[in-house]
């Protein structure tokens, strides 16, 4: 197994946990690009976001609850925050597992690129 979210998941490397379900975990990034900066993955091995098929819906959805609960457990639910998927090497995506980044706890620039 290569995938280093995999890895985490089946506890070979630790994270910071913030949020776990039968389907979804939560984990501080280790390149914090603000105070609050949370991966939010799938448990099972997702590509990307062009993997995802119709029967997928159910996942979609744990994960979506996933980014609430993280949202409202780190205060920005409150506060404001970013959600961002990076779907191919030139777009940014450097680990090949669906990901969601959760973005907040300080003013956000409006530029994303």
């Amino acid at each position: 197994m290569e995938c280093i979210f995999c890895k985490i998941v089946d506890g070979i490397i630790p994270a910071k946990k913030v949020f776990e379900s039968d389907q979804v975990m939560a984990f501080e990034d280790i390149n914090k690009v603000a105070p609050v900066h949370i991966l939010v993955i799938p448990k099972l091995h997702i590509e990307s976001l062009l993997a995802l098929s119709p029967q997928d819906a159910e996942l979609l959805a744990q994960l979506q609850m996933g980014i609430t609960s993280v949202a409202q457990k780190t205060g920005v639910a409150d506060t404001g925050f970013r959600v961002v998927s990076n779907c191919g090497a030139s777009a940014g995506q450097s680990v090949f597992h669906l990901h969601y980044h959760v973005i907040g706890g300080r003013e956000l620039a409006l530029s994303l690129g």
